[in-house]
């Protein structure tokens, strides 16, 4: 047991780590080759926080593992924005860019609900995959020419628009660093997934548990860190922005590929089609009236997305366990706690409505 756990632990370090180090390698070597570090900022920034996610889902569904990809992916959407952008609001309100409210908001959507109905038949085939994939350049390819048109001030990240230090601007440095950052990626992925499915075995529950919950949290590390601390700066939109961008990659990137370059795409079990799938759907959507309310995540709300976060959590281990006490906590978010949250986001809504009419 101590072993397996000291594998998680390295696996995860080496995930986290692998892709700082092939991002800020690749970056650099970007702008050495003339590529507006605005581009860079857009496409291999925002791949590369996730590029744990894609690492851990392409082991799993290379070795037969669907379930623990499945639920990376799927864990690590409900994780971004019930935990991480339900933190930041906690630490300072956050601001939202209109851009993301009319754009990535319901790109993000309607992905959720492709995905949903692509695993409606319990299998994300090769050509489910090859679409999300298309979908993937297609969104890239608008990330470039909007980037392409902003001022710098507007997309551009710090880790390719700081100065270089002399070393990082050499070709030979930047070439190490891609492929060190991309052997710890390999081999992080894999003490990762042989200590999350030995754990599902000791545990008695399945992997795509483990995937939902210890695994998709720490994948999303990196998520947490960059979110957390452009709140603290007050960059709240660079926060707002991260959750959304990196929810969006995990869909079309790290499920289009994993489904793709699996033998016979990805079997999707059952209760994640009947539960998580749906709970992953409707966290798409709350994001809705909760950024068009007055483009702000108030600390309340944040609030509300961390309690949603534990509720989540606290019944995949009541359901993994078979626990007694599981028919009563159904009951009770069926019947209170959802039907209050529902009813308390129309009021707020309606009255931010009201507010903007007579403004």
């Amino acid at each position: 047991m101590l072993m397996q756990a000291a594998m998680f632990v390295f696996g995860l370090v080496a995930l986290v780590v692998g892709a700082e180090v092939m991002v800020r390698g690749a970056s650099r070597l970007a702008v050495s080759w003339g590529i507006s570090p605005l581009v860079v900022g857009l496409t291999v920034v925002a791949f590369g926080t996730s590029a744990p996610e894609l690492a851990i889902s392409l082991k799993a569904a290379v070795d037969g593992h669907t379930d623990l990809a499945l639920g990376n992916v799927v864990g690590s959407n409900i994780f971004n924005v019930l935990f991480i952008l339900g933190l930041s609001a906690l630490v300072a309100p956050l601001v939202v860019d209109r851009q993301l409210v009319r754009q990535e908001v319901p790109i993000l959507v309607g992905l959720s609900l492709l995905v949903a109905w692509m695993a409606f038949d319990l299998r994300l085939s090769r050509g489910d995959g090859l679409l999300l994939v298309a979908l993937l350049v297609a969104y890239t390819l608008l990330l470039y020419r909007q980037g392409s048109r902003a001022a710098p001030a507007e997309v551009a990240d710090t880790l390719v628009t700081e100065p270089p230090s002399r070393w990082l601007s050499r070709l030979p440095v930047q070439i190490v660093l891609m492929g060190v950052g991309l052997a710890m990626l390999v081999v992080g992925s894999r003490w990762l997934v042989e200590a999350a499915t030995v754990f599902a075995t000791m545990l008695g529950v399945s992997p795509l548990v483990i995937g939902l919950t210890i695994v998709s949290a720490g994948t999303s590390l990196p998520e947490v860190a960059t979110s957390v601390i452009a709140a603290l700066r007050g960059e709240r939109e660079i926060a707002v922005g991260n959750v959304l961008g990196s929810c969006i990659f995990n869909l079309v990137c790290v499920l289009g590929i994993s489904a793709t370059v699996a033998k016979d795409g990805l079997s999707v079990p059952a209760s994640l089609l009947a539960f998580d799938l749906p709970v992953m759907l409707a966290v798409s959507v709350a994001c809705l009236p909760v950024l068009f309310t007055g483009h702000l995540v108030a600390r309340w709300e944040g609030a509300l997305f961390l309690a949603y976060y534990v509720f989540y959590t606290a019944y995949l281990v009541l359901y993994a366990q078979e626990h007694d006490a599981l028919d009563e906590f159904s009951l009770v978010m069926r019947s209170v706690v959802i039907p209050l949250t529902v009813v308390t986001l129309a009021v707020v809504a309606w009255r931010e409505l009201r507010a903007g009419r007579r403004t």
